[in-house]
């Protein structure tokens, strides 16, 4: 057992040869290689229906749940459809909520067939920032997919290196202490009995 933190991957892909889930394998690998415990959430194998305010805990929302409020630091990981992350991790986030990601430090992913998938990004940091988390400041974007792999493995060393980075980071911040709250901070509640 690693004495480091624990960092849990998130992977929005329901692939079954995800580009979304081999990156995020290896940033895990390169944050075991820092000192930390590690566990890839494969959302292929949780009950997860489209979530329900009026059945907050459906399938396996709640196991979920518990897997990410053990983690020291998230990373999420998702291909980009139509400009933004998948719907398969927005269901895994409506789940979710302030228990889990309050304070927590969380680094990005994305993977694009074809231009860089910043908007997905830029779409998670927005949900990961409402929920109070701390997002890492660098982000991993992998463009045009099938030309960044050979089967499995990385083909380019560039965005080999940027997604082990990303792994490194979220060692490195996993433990950072949470800024004192704003004036307005309470403010940001959420949907709550809409």
């Amino acid at each position: 057992m690693s004495d480091g933190p624990h960092v849990v991957a998130i992977s929005g892909s329901n692939r079954d040869a995800s580009y979304t889930r081999t990156a995020l394998a290896y940033a895990l690998a390169e944050a075991e290689h820092h000192g930390a415990s590690t566990e890839l959430l494969d959302l292929r194998e949780f009950d997860l229906p489209v979530y329900d305010a009026d059945d907050n805990d459906a399938g396996d929302a709640e196991l979920l749940r518990e897997r990410v409020r053990d983690a020291d630091a998230v990373l999420l990981g998702t291909p980009m459809y139509h400009g933004s992350y998948s719907s398969t991790l927005k269901t895994a986030l409506d789940y979710c909520g302030f228990d889990e990601f309050e304070n927590e430090t969380v680094g990005l992913l994305a993977v694009a067939g074809g231009q860089f998938p910043l908007l997905a990004l830029e779409h998670l940091r927005t949900v990961c920032r409402s929920l109070n988390a701390w997002v890492l400041p660098y982000q991993a974007a992998i463009p045009n997919a099938s030309q960044q792999f050979e089967g499995m493995e990385f083909v380019d060393d560039g965005t080999a290196e940027r997604v082990a980075v990303l792994g490194q980071r979220i060692v490195e911040y996993a433990d950072i202490q949470p800024d004192p709250p704003c004036f307005e901070s309470d403010q940001n509640v959420g949907a709550g009995d809409d």
